[in-house]
């Protein structure tokens, strides 16, 4: 059985690795790109789309690699997780399934 903290660790693991790849093929296609926009655009889309293939087989087991946040309210909204856990995850807006409406709308 996978306890939260692993799931949590996977989470962790796999967000850094998405941001610096995303960080990283920016940099990398800017500086090889010649100033061929189009060119940069396909190779930073390239490089993530790779990197989250690869991040998603490997801790989509462990932790089901919610790493984008509206995947986390999903499977809340769905009950397929904890609301605790989701928050948990990391910055995400889960727990706003628990607050009332008008304390989110208000300004």
């Amino acid at each position: 059985m996978i306890t939260d903290w692993q799931k949590l660790t996977g989470e962790a693991v796999g967000s850094f690795f998405l941001f610096a790849a995303v960080i990283g093929s920016g940099i990398m296609a800017e500086n090889l790109a010649g100033g061929n926009v189009a060119l940069a655009l396909l190779a930073n889309t390239v490089a993530t789309g790779a990197i989250l293939y690869v991040l998603i087989a490997m801790l989509g087991p462990i932790s089901g690699a919610h790493f984008n946040p509206a995947v986390t309210m999903a499977f809340a909204v769905r009950r397929e997780i904890t609301v605790k856990l989701s928050a948990l995850i990391g910055s995400h807006p889960a727990p706003a399934l628990r607050t009332p409406r008008s304390a989110l709308c208000a300004a």
